[in-house]
């Protein structure tokens, strides 16, 4: 390039550090040439920038014809002052945008193109949109899908959608209703990319020449857009808390919120013609106390006794402990008599006759203590340990037999049978 002849980034690295040594800073060193179309595009003022590129556009957008006679070009740019027309083409010519051919016409250079290609890719991007969301992930597709995908795209993919996700997070922390709306706004805008951005990673994630760094990467945007995706229900739930807490103008309809949006439509000069003459100071309010009031205070605070009585820190006089008392026994009354009843049978007994006397709760009792007969392993001691090492076995049925006495109507048929005697039926 002719209008960087001096290129030497000595001064900028440490001394004896070429280049060469920094793989990174070398990759672009190697891209000078692309490089430099870009500082050819956007270097000077902002209006030269400006119609540099407008120019530029116009020239590709005739793919018909898309070598321009020098006629051509002072027809289609008449709005542009001629002399102004003249330098911008002589410098876009002078740095290898424009290609001036021998037959006198103008046409783009590869470099060029690409660069004004670049270009419509990021300025097609709606108002809603994240362009730089959309422009990764419509690279990712076209790199994805040409073989040509490289670990850094997808690393400036994963920090961007970090990015978002703490910009959604910072927004549902304020508690602002206004930044919580436009926010869930921006992640609608953008959800399209998301899905494709999905959609391209598992097909990536499905060859087998992905390498491994690749692999780790594209494993991370799944995990960054799965957050993103969860991000909505947490919008939803910030703005549910805030519909509770809404205030109601009177019966006029109109909430807080309402009055909120409408003063931020206004410019600062209208609030504070607002706000003019409605803030003064609070009113001062004295309060002071009646005569008997103070002759109170007064009184607690110089009487010697009363301040003797508060200083006082003496401990109690020392009490004598009370004596122990016998904790209540439980009644093992019904528990022995059913383990006399159980040591009198002789072969076997219906378990309804064992448990009847004294109504319902006294009966089931009984049941449960029948039901540990046989059951050597229960941790149990004394008269329940007695019962369980009976040579006894609870025999229950898987049907009903009637009682209709002692508040019970019907029991479980069953028998309690000795050990040592064959299997009998149940007896009513």
């Amino acid at each position: 390039m002719t209008e960087f002849p001096d290129f030497d980034l000595a001064e900028f690295l440490t001394p004896g550090i070429e280049p060469d040594d920094v793989p990174a800073l070398w990759s672009l060193v190697r891209s000078r040439e692309l490089i430099n179309t870009f500082i050819t595009l956007f270097r000077g003022g902002e209006e030269e920038v400006f119609i540099r590129l407008h120019v530029l556009r116009e020239i590709g957008g005739r793919a018909d014809h898309p070598r321009w006679l020098p006629e051509e070009l002072r027809r289609h740019f008449a709005y542009i002052d001629p002399i102004k027309l003249e330098t911008v083409l002589g410098r876009l010519r002078h740095n290898s945008l424009l290609i001036y051919g021998e037959d006198g016409a103008y046409q783009f250079s590869d470099a060029g193109r690409n660069a004004v290609a670049a270009m419509a890719v990021l300025l097609r991007f709606g108002e809603n949109e994240d362009a730089e969301l959309g422009f990764l992930t419509t690279q990712l597709a076209g790199m994805q899908a040409t073989g040509t995908l490289t670990p850094e795209l997808l690393q400036h993919l994963l920090a961007k959608l970090n990015a978002l996700t703490a910009s959604f997070e910072e927004a549902i922390a304020s508690g602002s209703e206004f930044r919580i709306l436009d926010a869930r706004s921006r992640l609608t805008g953008n959800m399209r990319w998301l899905e494709k951005g999905t959609n391209v990673l598992r097909g990536l994630l499905s060859t087998e020449e992905i390498t491994p760094e690749t692999s780790r990467i594209a494993h991370s945007i799944g995990l960054a857009q799965s957050r993103l995706a969860r991000v909505d229900a947490a919008f939803q739930r910030a703005l549910n808390k805030i519909e509770s807490q809404r205030v109601t103008l009177g019966s006029s309809g109109v909430s807080s919120s309402d009055a909120a949006a409408w003063l931020r439509s206004l410019d600062i000069r209208r609030i504070a013609a607002l706000a003019d003459s409605a803030l003064c100071a609070g009113t001062q309010v004295q309060f002071v106390a009646g005569g008997h009031e103070l002759l109170d205070r007064a009184e607690s605070s110089l009487s010697e006794e009363v301040r003797q009585m508060e200083a006082d820190t003496t401990l109690p006089p020392s009490a004598d402990a009370p004596h122990d008392e016998v904790a209540p026994t439980e009644d093992l009354g019904l528990l022995i008599r059913l383990s006399e009843r159980v040591a009198a049978i002789a072969e076997s007994s219906p378990a309804s006759k064992l448990i009847l006397g004294g109504g319902f709760g006294p009966a089931s009792y009984r049941l449960s203590l029948l039901s540990l007969l046989g059951n050597e392993e229960a941790q149990a001691e004394g008269p329940v340990s007695d019962l369980t090492q009976m040579p006894y076995d609870l025999m229950l049925e898987d049907w009903l037999v009637e009682v209709m006495e002692d508040e019970i109507s019907h029991i479980s048929a069953g028998n309690v049978v000795r050990r040592d005697t064959p299997n009998v039926e149940p007896q009513a």
